[in-house]
């Protein structure tokens, strides 16, 4: 009997390194991934690899040198999508472009949606088709998500609503395409998992 306590003991131990080395070299695997990502400057991917390393065993070196990366490239793409977003953008529907220029009932509206982006902040205007006065209807602080993300590391804000939206940018269309991802409660973030409200802007 106790020979068979023995030989669970030692089996269960030799089990729990087993899993411990798995997790540790599948760690290393997506953390020396993430670096060769990195030294090519396709940080989108590195980021969500260096993310995910952090994950796997969080109390180890790899993890903590994995966090730093996250902090930084987050800094990095921030910048590079704010660069691109500074301006002014008018709302072109809930389509995108390409579909909204063939739908007529676009232009039935009296006033134009269009948006200032600044580096801190992001301004909402209404501007009359007709006498191009524009009204300002809101602003918000720009801030960014940086906990409980649902769909990026870098490209969510969260309006004083408590929503958080998703932030693209195709440089070459000039097309600012925004998604509501989640809706942050004051216990949780909850994810929208589908009929995600969303506006695709052109720039002016």
């Amino acid at each position: 009997m106790k020979n068979t306590f023995v030989l669970l003991v030692l089996l269960t131990t030799f089990q729990f390194f087993g899993q411990n080395d798995q997790k540790a070299t599948f760690q290393k695997n997506k953390y020396e991934l993430a670096v060769s990502y990195y030294k090519k400057a396709d940080f989108v991917k590195a980021i969500d690899l260096f993310s995910l390393a952090t994950k796997i065993k969080p109390e180890n070196e790899i993890a903590q040198e994995s966090g730093k990366m996250v902090d930084t490239l987050r800094e990095v793409l921030r910048k590079e999508i704010l660069d691109q977003a500074i301006g002014t953008w008018k709302r072109s529907g809930n389509q995108p472009v390409w579909v909204s220029a063939l739908d007529d009932s676009t232009g039935e509206t009296l006033f134009d949606e269009v948006i200032e982006i600044k580096e801190d902040s992001i301004l909402f205007f209404e501007v009359d088709k007709k006498t191009k006065i524009k009204k300002l209807i809101k602003t918000e602080n720009l801030i960014y998500n940086d906990s409980n993300n649902t769909v990026s590391l870098f490209s969510e804000i969260i309006l004083s609503d408590g929503t958080i939206w998703n932030c693209n940018i195709d440089e070459r269309a000039n097309v600012l395409h925004v998604v509501n991802v989640a809706v942050k409660r004051i216990e949780r973030v909850e994810k929208i998992e589908g009929n995600n409200e969303e506006s695709y802007y052109i720039k002016i």
